[in-house]
């Protein structure tokens, strides 16, 4: 979707093509509550109206109850109220999406339909993927299913902590990182988001302090606030979170849980350095701190690097992983490998959340593992990762970015000079989605940092369009 064309021989005013275009955004999320609206100045020649017009437009947002002036600021969007007229939408049914929260981001990742790459998005590009492999994977445990007459996996239930050939598998893969877990500790979840949340909904309750990363996932903090936990943000930097701040933090909030992730941080690439690994554990130990260890892009990292989980022997550490981001997105098969004595409650939890999870694809995964398939295609998907990192690393910096912290993995976490959310703006007009830095945050506050996904920011044309939205932003 590029600006929108107004035209002068419609029948609506200018100010009210503008301001539909503003509502219709709002309505459909696209702008998020706390978003800034375009300054007058700056939306009146971005679409080449007088100012007089945009303040019309504004005005009438203001009187729809869609917006809030705050003097001297500007305008921001307000929380949509469910009681709001719908209004007649003759816009595509699937806009893309701006980035400014987790659920923004999430319907970018799901609905877009441009068939250029987005530098903001969090997964490879279908072309990398191995789409013979998983259906070979399909037909082989299809194949033995019907073998099995009335006990046929696709006729029943899957058994409560999961597939049990894919948790053996999981068992040994998982032993390669140092990671020591029976098959009758891990359990399998829809996707790692699911294994997360079973284990914060089993150690938590409304209103328990929760330290997290930041920058961090976005998706993250909206989980837990749904859950009503009390978000206490630990700075992050390239060797792991900030010690002092976090004890800090333990002493005043007793907090009950640490959610990280340790390896290929997201969005700063960042792996935990081993000496901060064994202090961190020691004030976990200090103040009775359980850790939620988040291992989604194992499958892109070293073998070596240091595991929470690893060091730990699971006595106060959870460990989650997954593969959506290594097989496809859609492949929702995650899992969490868990103390003993936890295992039951989190079983527990998950038969109330999901009842199961499904067999076929578990086992699917499990053939990909035992096979050795996933491990060359990891092989081949790092090499190419790779090349990429380096592409795209010449051309931020031949931009004019740096990089807060050394290119590794999948993200690169890169300073602009500029406020990004503003530069989101610009780059959707351009047909862009990009990940502004104040998306990584848990509490909304400017950035001049974005996050690239390094697989998907190797186009050249999108380094033209970032300087030249860029430029028009600098004074």
């Amino acid at each position: 979707m590029h600006t929108p064309q107004l035209s002068r021989h419609s029948d609506q005013t200018l100010a009210e093509q503008l301001a539909a275009h503003f509502a219709q955004q709002i309505r459909h999320r696209l702008l998020s509550p706390g978003a800034r609206l375009p300054s007058v100045r700056d939306c009146a020649q971005r679409h080449a109206v007088s100012p007089h017009t945009v303040v019309a437009a504004y005005d009438q947002l203001l009187a729809q109850g869609l917006v809030e002036a705050r003097r001297q600021r500007g305008f921001f969007v307000r929380e949509l109220r469910r009681d709001l007229p719908a209004t007649r939408d003759t816009t595509p049914p699937t806009p893309r999406t701006v980035p400014f929260d987790a659920s923004a981001l999430i319907r970018g990742m799901l609905g877009r339909n441009s068939q250029r790459p987005g530098p903001g998005l969090g997964t490879l590009p279908p072309s990398w993927l191995d789409l013979p492999m998983l259906h070979a994977a399909l037909r082989k445990v299809l194949s033995e299913d019907r073998g099995l007459d009335d006990a046929a996996a696709s006729l029943q239930y899957g058994e409560p902590a999961g597939d049990p050939r894919l948790r053996a598998a999981l068992s040994d893969r998982i032993a390669d990182f140092g990671v020591r877990a029976a098959p009758s500790q891990i359990l399998t979840a829809v996707g790692a988001t699911q294994a997360l949340d079973l284990v914060s909904r089993t150690l938590l309750t409304p209103g328990d302090a929760v330290l997290v990363d930041e920058p961090g996932w976005s998706v993250e903090y909206a989980r837990l606030t749904h859950l009503g936990m009390r978000l206490l943000p630990v700075p992050r930097g390239p060797d792991g979170p900030d010690l002092a701040v976090m004890d800090t933090l333990a002493r005043e909030h007793r907090p009950r849980l640490y959610v990280t992730v340790s390896v290929l941080h997201n969005p700063t690439g960042g792996m935990l350095s081993l000496s901060t690994a064994h202090r961190l554990l020691q004030l976990a130990q200090d103040h009775d701190l359980q850790i939620l260890e988040d291992d989604t892009y194992a499958h892109l990292a070293p073998a070596h690097a240091p595991r929470l989980s690893a060091l730990d022997g699971l006595r106060r550490t959870f460990y989650v992983s997954g593969f959506s981001k290594i097989l496809a997105p859609g492949w929702r098969v995650g899992y969490v490998a868990a103390p003993e004595s936890q295992v039951e409650r989190l079983i527990d939890v998950k038969l109330l959340s999901s009842l199961t999870t499904p067999a076929l694809l578990e086992q699917a995964v499990a053939v990909c593992l035992e096979q050795g398939q996933l491990r060359r295609h990891a092989e081949r998907v790092c090499a190419r990762l790779d090349a990429a990192r380096s592409r795209s690393v010449q051309l931020a910096l031949g931009a004019g970015c740096s990089f807060v912290c050394p290119p590794q993995g999948l993200f690169g976490w890169v300073e602009t000079g500029v406020d990004t959310e503003q530069l989101a703006q610009r780059l959707l007009d351009a047909d862009w989605l990009m990940a502004p830095g104040s998306l990584f945050h848990a509490r909304r506050q400017p950035s001049t940092r974005m996050r690239i996904n390094f697989a998907t920011a190797q186009d050249a044309g999108f380094w033209r369009a970032f300087s030249a939205a860029r430029d028009a932003l600098q004074p």
